[in-house]
């Protein structure tokens, strides 16, 4: 299911370009399809109502200069954008949530761990703040309500986990803000997408922009 998932998402991108006699467009927005209601090992992905999602937000494939690798995912804090750098000066951007103030950072990391429909372990200083996390101090477990979501890359820094993460969310509608506690967050079917992406043998760079 998930490689099914991951090449309707691939073919929603390429057959939204259509034909053209002026050249390959500059921006290729995924299908409403891509954010269709899914399977996902077992668990239900509800569907996203992406036309209340801000355009600039959805998935899409954009030009995008860099002198970075492909490959290389560079985060856009102040624009609330997340890109996954292709070749030819192309990349693929997703509209992500940030940390609120006093919890954004920037910054390098590389992904030190993939999950797939992750267990989540609130910090001990979420639940000094938030006291009634406790009870969640052993893990949550997976489930679309879990604040994972559906896959998560673990951000590490010299051979340590630096506690942030880019991982899928439930809310979407926290798509576009200041709301977390330092981590990106993305659609669910987003994570699942740049997920597949995410050669799991390389040690995949994350630049963290200051917002």
């Amino acid at each position: 299911m998930k490689s099914a998932f991951l090449a309707l998402s691939l073919t929603g991108l390429l057959a939204a370009t259509g034909c053209t006699t002026t050249g390959e467009p500059k921006t290729v927005m995924a299908p409403v399809s891509a954010y269709a209601a899914t399977v996902d090992d077992g668990y239900q992905v509800p569907r996203v109502p992406i036309h209340q999602v801000p355009d600039a937000y959805h998935r899409q494939i954009v030009e995008y200069k860099t002198d970075e690798k492909p490959g290389t995912i560079i985060v856009d804090t102040k624009d609330r954008f997340l890109y996954y750098v292709l070749e030819d000066g192309k990349a693929v951007r997703y509209g992500i949530g940030v940390g609120r103030d006093g919890f954004r950072w920037s910054g390098e990391a590389y992904v030190g761990r993939r999950a797939e429909w992750p267990t989540w372990y609130p910090p001990f200083a979420m639940i000094q703040r938030q006291p009634e996390l406790k009870e969640y101090s052993g893990g949550m477990d997976p489930g679309i309500m879990n604040p994972l979501g559906a896959r998560a890359l673990y951000l590490y820094r010299n051979g340590n986990d630096t506690m942030f993460r880019i991982h899928g969310n439930p809310d979407w509608t926290s798509i576009g803000q200041a709301v977390s506690s330092g981590c990106i967050r993305m659609i669910n079917q987003d994570i699942i997408d740049l997920y597949a992406r995410v050669d799991p043998k390389v040690r995949t760079k994350v630049i963290v922009l200051e917002g």
